[in-house]
């Protein structure tokens, strides 16, 4: 949360003595090959890609019969959902993020973009007079608000009259290939652009109609065959808007309580690798706080977690690998590995376990995550004889982000009304015949809640009392050099009487 605003009277002084803080944003480096010939050995056949049709047949009576299999994607670009917005309808796809809350769509040609949004084609386009900017961790967008009529073709059947940004103008916000034209923020209005004021889609949706506020995401990732040809999507899965699908996961369902409504932020308790405790204070785990967030990639944790968490991979890996390896590279997730089809050596990389409090916060329970999650297949241009990875374990400075390679082994639950995030084991989650995801509970602990992250909160009177000492400082540093400053112009004056050619001198600028 940004602090109070201070008056501009004040920041002048401050300006003088405060340098700015660049930031930078790290982009995706491009992979560097590293084939690794490997046998099949225990646990090193294929892992399973169970057929999507046998697992994700709606049951009988289903009412959500028609939202199954609605989301379509490829591999770390992201899963999309059909909508029609304007009148008459305009068809787009759209990027699915409970990390944002903008619904935002291209609203200009764009080299990336077959087809978007035109506003002057739709009658029922409000132009609302407001200009908005949102910057990601990686690419930004801006453009116009206005509000139209949005239906999801394969979502309840309902129209509703929603906030629009209308992109005019991004930065390696689009990708190309992704075949995706917009993006629809599922997370709540207190991280919206320009402000809290705007209301985002689905609080509009549940205003509007009849939808309970619920939905839910089965992500199935490289649960699914993975297909060859460009015109095919290489992922997929549903998103269950207004309740949950019995059809799609196995098992009960743990929920975690949302800790805050901004973004789906929650509590991580522990981490383990391969059953063994990373062993460091809970609240490194949630610095600065810990999200679900379908529009990122991979699992992200915070700098100190991540160090913990390779070494732990590493070390896991290596006990179970003496022939093999991996550079660097790949941990960073600059480079891939290969292995001949399949021989990919499961059984080698560790289980990793997130433990999330429960809805008692004396108790918490685990989500097992297999390397068939987070080593993510990458298509290798340079043969097709090879099943090719990336390791999608990266450092954040932003806090933990359980990605998109983390919710495809689970069926997640986004209970707005209960305000709490459930985990469920997926029907389409890969695995081999060794090992399988798992949700697991309970486990019982005191004090969960306080490993969550407070940020440090500092009233406005406070602040008043540092920005005045601040400009006090710099008025005590300012006074001498203005001393200076005028004794020299005296001596300048002085000069000039004493010199006659001092004065064509002292014109020349």
């Amino acid at each position: 949360m940004e602090p109070p605003a201070l008056p501009w009277t004040l920041l002048l002084p401050l300006g003088l003595c405060i340098g700015a803080v660049l930031l930078r944003a790290s982009g995706e480096q491009l992979g560097i090959r590293v084939p690794l010939k490997n046998g099949p050995g225990p646990g090193g056949s294929q892992a399973r890609r169970l057929p999507r049709a046998a697992l994700q047949e709606p049951r009988e009576g289903s009412r959500f019969r028609h939202m199954i299999n609605n989301l379509r994607g490829k591999s770390g670009q992201g899963y999309y959902v059909e909508m029609t917005v304007g009148t008459p309808p305009q068809t787009l796809n759209i990027l699915v993020d409970t990390g944002s809350s903008n619904f935002a769509v291209g609203a200009a040609s764009h080299p990336f973009l077959r087809r978007y949004y035109q506003r002057q084609r739709s009658s029922t386009y409000w132009d609302l007079q407001k200009h908005v900017y949102v910057p990601y961790t990686q690419g930004k967008w801006e453009g116009e608000l206005g509000s139209d009529l949005v239906t999801i073709p394969y979502g309840p059947n309902v129209t509703v009259r929603a906030n629009i940004a209308a992109i005019t103008e991004s930065d390696k916000f689009f990708i190309n290939g992704s075949n995706w034209e917009g993006i629809l923020g599922l997370a709540y209005a207190e991280i919206a652009r320009p402000d809290e004021s705007l209301e985002p889609f689905f609080d509009s949706l549940v205003k509007q109609t009849r939808v309970p506020n619920v939905f839910s995401l089965q992500l199935c990732g490289a649960g699914l065959p993975l297909e060859t040809t460009e015109a095919l999507p290489s992922v997929g899965g549903s998103m269950i808007i207004g309740g949950t699908d019995p059809s799609l996961y196995t098992g009960d369902i743990w929920y975690t309580p949302i800790r805050k409504e901004w973004y789906y932020e929650v509590i991580i308790v522990k981490i383990e690798i391969n059953g063994q405790d990373l062993e460091m204070d809970c609240k490194e785990y949630n610095y600065d706080k810990s999200i679900v967030d379908s529009g990122t990639t991979n699992l992200r944790l915070p700098k100190k977690v991540f160090e913990a968490a390779v070494k732990s991979i590493k070390s896991a890996s290596s006990v179970s690998n003496a022939t093999e390896k991996f550079p660097d590279g790949f941990w960073l997730g600059e480079q891939l590995v290969c292995w001949q089809v399949g021989t990919t050596p499961w059984h080698i990389f560790p289980v990793i376990s997130l433990y999330l409090m429960g809805e008692a916060t004396n108790q918490s329970f685990r989500i097992s995550i297999l390397p068939q999650q987070y080593l993510r297949p990458v298509e290798d241009v340079a043969t097709s004889q090879d099943d090719c990875y990336k390791f999608a374990i990266s450092q954040s400075s932003t806090g933990s982000v359980m990605g998109a390679v983390i919710m495809e082994g689970f069926y997640v639950v986004f209970d707005r009304a209960q305000k709490r995030i459930g985990f469920a084991v997926s029907t389409c989650h890969a695995h081999d015949e060794y090992r399988r995801a798992a949700v697991e509970g309970p486990f019982f602990a005191s004090d969960m809640e306080d490993c969550g992250y407070n940020i440090p909160q500092t009233d406005e009177s406070t602040l008043m009392t540092i920005a005045y000492i601040m400009a006090a400082i710099c008025a005590l540093f300012m006074l001498p050099l203005c001393l200076m400053v005028f004794q020299w112009r005296c001596f300048r004056c002085r000069q000039h009487h004493d010199d006659d050619f001092a004065d064509d001198i002292s014109l020349l600028k």
